[in-house]
C-alpha cells in the first residue's frame, strides 16, 4: 500500500463510526424528555406514544419529567443534549409563547435550537361559566359583558397559559371590559369557577370534564372549529367570532444537528403510533386528538404560533407578575 493510499484511508477511517452509530440507530434505550411533572395531559400523551415507539424501535423510550420555567427546563436540557438521536423532548405551545413573554428563557430560538420530528397531538378549550351567569352561548356572553363593564372575572391558570392567551384574544375580538384572575393550575381556577368566585374559564377538557358532567358550570361553546365528539351540543366559538382557533399543542422534537436519517426513523415510529386506531380511539375519550403530522407541520405550528401569540401579548401588554 503506497503512502497516498494510506493517507486516504486515514481521512476515510475517522468517519466511520459515525455512519455506523447513525445507521444503527438505535442501539440503546432514548431517553424522552417533556417539561411537565406526572399526571397532567401531555404526561399523558407522552406515555401514550413512548410505549408503541418502544416497540417500534425495540428499544426502551423512557420518559424523564423535568418541570420548570414554564418548560424551559426541559426543552433547554433537550437542546444541549448530544445530537446523536438519544435524547428527544416533547415541545408545547410553550415553545411560541416564551420567545415574546420570557426573552431570557431558553431556548431563545426553538426553530434553530431543535429539530422538529412530529406532531403528537393537540387540545382545544373549552368556554364554560358558572351557572349563576345569565348567559346560554357566547354571543350572549359578549352581550352581558358589554353590558357590564369591568365586572365579569375571567379565570385563566396562570398568566401567560394558553388560556389566559386566549382569553386575551377572546376580549380583544369581543370588545369587551373583563378583568383577568390568575391562578397556579387549572384545578383551583375550577374549585373557584364551581363555587362561583369567578365567572368564566376557557378550560382544558379534562379540566372541565368533572364540572361539566355534575352541572357545577355550563358549558358554551369550544375553541376548535367544529363541535368536540364528547361535546355535540357545544358550538365553536368561531360561530360567533369568526375565525376564533385555539389549541395546546404537542409535538417531538431532537436537537439541532441531529443526523436525517435518525429523525426520520424517529419520525416514523411516531407515525405509527399517532395512526394507531385503538390508542387514537382511547385518548380522543380524553380529550386528546392525536395528530399525525409530519416535522413541516411542527414547524408551522410552531411558527405561525409564534407570530400569534407574540401579537397577542404585545397588544395586551400582558408581563409576568
Amino acid at each position: 500500500m503506497n503512502r497516498r493510499t494510506l493517507l486516504g484511508t486515514a481521512l476515510v477511517l475517522p468517519a466511520l463510526p459515525a455512519f455506523a452509530q447513525q445507521s444503527g440507530w438505535p442501539e440503546r434505550p432514548i431517553t424522552l424528555v417533556e417539561g411537565y411533572p406526572p399526571g397532567g395531559v401531555t404526561d399523558l400523551a407522552t406515555r401514550a406514544v413512548a410505549d408503541p415507539m418502544t416497540r417500534n424501535l425495540g428499544v426502551p423510550v423512557v420518559v424523564e419529567n423535568r418541570p420548570g420555567a414554564a418548560t424551559s427546563v426541559a426543552a433547554t436540557y433537550a437542546a444541549r443534549a448530544r445530537p446523536d438521536g438519544y435524547t428527544l423532548v416533547m415541545g408545547t405551545t410553550t415553545l411560541a409563547i416564551n420567545q415574546t413573554l420570557q426573552p431570557q428563557l431558553t431556548p431563545k430560538d426553538p426553530a434553530k435550537e431543535l429539530d422538529a420530528i412530529g406532531m403528537v397531538f393537540r387540545t382545544p378549550f373549552i368556554l364554560h361559566v358558572h351557572p349563576s351567569l345569565p348567559v346560554k352561548n357566547t354571543a350572549e356572553l359578549i352581550a352581558y359583558c358589554k353590558a357590564n363593564p369591568g365586572k365579569v372575572l375571567f379565570g385563566s391558570p396562570g398568566t401567560g397559559s394558553v388560556s389566559h392567551l386566549c382569553l386575551e384574544m377572546f376580549r380583544a375580538r369581543a370588545g369587551i371590559d373583563i378583568v383577568h384572575v390568575p391562578y397556579r393550575g387549572g384545578a383551583p381556577a375550577a374549585l373557584d369557577l364551581r363555587q362561583g368566585r369567578i365567572h368564566v374559564v376557557f378550560h382544558a377538557i379534562q379540566e372541565a370534564a368533572t364540572t361539566l358532567a355534575d352541572g357545577g358550570t355550563r358549558g358554551l361553546a369550544v375553541t376548535a372549529n367544529a363541535p368536540l365528539p364528547g361535546y355535540p351540543n357545544l358550538p365553536p366559538v368561531s360561530e360567533t367570532l369568526p375565525g376564533f382557533e385555539v389549541f395546546f399543542w404537542q409535538g417531538l422534537f431532537a436537537p439541532a444537528g441531529t443526523p436525517a436519517p435518525i429523525l426520520a426513523r424517529a419520525a416514523t415510529a411516531l407515525r405509527a403510533a399517532t395512526d394507531d386506531p385503538t390508542l387514537r380511539t382511547r385518548m380522543s375519550e380524553q380529550g386528546v386528538e392525536l395528530v399525525t403530522g409530519d416535522a413541516e407541520m411542527l414547524r408551522a405550528t410552531l411558527a405561525s404560533d409564534t407570530r400569534r401569540w407574540g401579537d397577542v401579548i404585545r397588544e395586551g401588554n400582558i408581563k409576568l407578575e
